[in-house]
C-alpha cells in the first residue's frame, strides 16, 4: 500500500453560499479541492456551470480537481484546464476521444485524469493509461453526494492497481468515503481519495481530513 496518500475534500456537500468560508476550513490539511461539476444532462443533477466553476477555481487557496460529469465532455475538460484546475477528470462514457481529450488537458498544463462508473470494466480502457495521470473509480453511481460506498468497487480497485503497474498514475475513490471505507479502498490500491459527507457534515472538516489520511495509511 502506497503511503504517499492524498485527501480531496469534495466540496458538493458544502455549504455553496458560503464556498470560500468552506475552503479555508480545510485548505491547510488537504491536497486538493475536488470540484463536481454536473450539468443534468450526464448524471440527474445539477452544480456549476463553467462561469461559476472558474471562479471557484480561480479563488481557491489550494489546487483545484475537476471532475466532470458532464456530456461533450471533450472541449470542456480542456477549457477547464485552461481555467486554471490542476487536474482535469473526465469520464470515458461521455468522451468520443480519450487519448485527444487527455492530451489537450496536459498542453493546457493540467494533470489528465479519467473515471470510469461502477458499471464500466477498467480492462476496456487499458490501452488507455499512457496517456492520463489518475484513474478515478467511482464507488457510487455518480451525480449524488452521501451515498453508501459500493463494496463490490474494491475488486474494481484492486484490478486498476495491478494495471497501473509501476507507473505514477494516481489511483483515486470517489464516493461513499469515510474513516469506515477508507482503509479497505487503501488497501486495495488506491492512494487518492475523495470525501464529501465525511468531511464537510463532521464537526471539525480539517479535523476529519487528518483522521481520513491517518486511516488510509493503516494509523
Amino acid at each position: 500500500m502506497s503511503q504517499d496518500i492524498r485527501i480531496t475534500p469534495s466540496i458538493l456537500n458544502a455549504d455553496f453560499s458560503n464556498l470560500a468560508a468552506e475552503i479555508s476550513k480545510i485548505a491547510e490539511v488537504s491536497d486538493f479541492i475536488h470540484l463536481d461539476i454536473m450539468d443534468n444532462i450526464f448524471v440527474p443533477n445539477f452544480t456549476f456551470d463553467f462561469d461559476a466553476a472558474s471562479s471557484i477555481i480561480a479563488s481557491s487557496p489550494i489546487p483545484i480537481d475537476s471532475h466532470l460529469m458532464v456530456a461533450e465532455v471533450d472541449q470542456i475538460a480542456i477549457q477547464y484546464a485552461e481555467a486554471g484546475s490542476a487536474s482535469v477528470t473526465f469520464h470515458v462514457e461521455a468522451a468520443k476521444d480519450i487519448r485527444g481529450t487527455a492530451r489537450g488537458i496536459r498542453a493546457a498544463g493540467a494533470r489528465a485524469s479519467i473515471a470510469l462508473k461502477p458499471g464500466t470494466n477498467i480492462k476496456d480502457y487499458a490501452d488507455y493509461l499512457d496517456g492520463v495521470d489518475m484513474v478515478l473509480i467511482m464507488t457510487v453511481e455518480p451525480g449524488f453526494g452521501g451515498q453508501s460506498f459500493i463494496e463490490a468497487m474494491l475488486e474494481k480497485i484492486s484490478i486498476t492497481r495491478k494495471l497501473i503497474g509501476d507507473r505514477p498514475i494516481w489511483l483515486q475513490v470517489d464516493g461513499g468515503i469515510s474513516l469506515e471505507t477508507i482503509e479497505r479502498a487503501a488497501q486495495a490500491g488506491a492512494d487518492t481519495f475523495v470525501a464529501g459527507s465525511a468531511v464537510f457534515k463532521s464537526d471539525d472538516p480539517a479535523e476529519m481530513v487528518t483522521l481520513l489520511r491517518n486511516k488510509a495509511r493503516g494509523e
